[in-house]
């Protein structure tokens, strides 16, 4: 078992770029929403370093992209803004999981943390109503006691209080508490709620290195981590 793990008793994980390579299909239904509105395609390459901050904010950085490469401005009107989101959520809604998969390591490290007692929550930006078609999909639903959404509560990461939420919860104390991500979001969330941070190399840090933000400790794969 990890160092980190000493004195743990409730484990939050990120989803996107943590547990889940969920890339393919959110640049699919990117780009889908992109051509609804006469855009060219962002491309998966792209979107990779969107995500991260939900849906909304995904669809503003594709919206600005196309419109800085079009006409040389940078901020989409609110309305579009509205158009492309709401196009996006109906494409990525149709099948949330078509090319979506586990990154290695992430099964086997929640069996065995769940195995062996530990309180398993999910913490993710990603809206609400895509999480329980995803897990179950996976065929990892049952491992998690409590899920939150980026619309869940009022704030979302890299605020605390979705962790706190957590904690409070189920009655944890927050320095009995660890958090499992792939973003500088994840772990500023952490590191303000009092938790322990860890972090994973391989997600969506819009391209910084994960690192930087200087987590309490890093894993290749989540296999490390039991």
């Amino acid at each position: 078992m990890h160092p980190l793990l000493v004195d743990i008793e409730l484990v939050a994980f990120d989803l996107d770029g943590t547990l889940i390579d969920s890339v393919p299909d959110l640049a699919l239904a990117v780009d889908a929403a992109l051509a609804e509105l006469g855009f060219p395609a962002a491309g998966e390459a792209r979107v990779r370093d969107w995500v991260g901050n939900g849906s909304l904010v995904l669809m503003e950085r594709a919206l600005c992209y196309s419109i800085l490469a079009g006409s040389g401005k940078s901020d989409p009107a609110t309305c579009l803004l509205e158009r492309a989101h709401a196009a996006f959520l109906a494409h990525y809604g149709r099948d949330p999981g078509a090319h979506t998969r586990l990154y290695p390591g992430a099964r086997e490290c929640l069996d065995a943390l769940r195995g062996r007692g530990f309180t398993l929550a999910l913490v993710t930006n990603k809206p609400h109503a895509f999480i329980a078609p995803l897990l179950e999909g996976l065929g990892i639903a049952e491992h998690f006691s409590l899920c939150l959404g980026g619309d869940s509560l009022p704030e979302k990461k890299p605020h605390p209080a979705p962790l706190l939420h957590v904690a409070a919860h189920f009655e944890v104390a927050t320095e009995a508490c660890l958090m499992v991500g792939d973003s500088r979001h994840d772990i500023a969330a952490g590191k303000a709620a009092g938790f322990r941070t860890l972090a994973v190399p391989y997600g969506y840090n819009h391209g910084e290195p994960v690192r930087q933000t200087d987590p309490d400790g890093v894993v290749e794969s989540l296999a490390e981590l039991v």
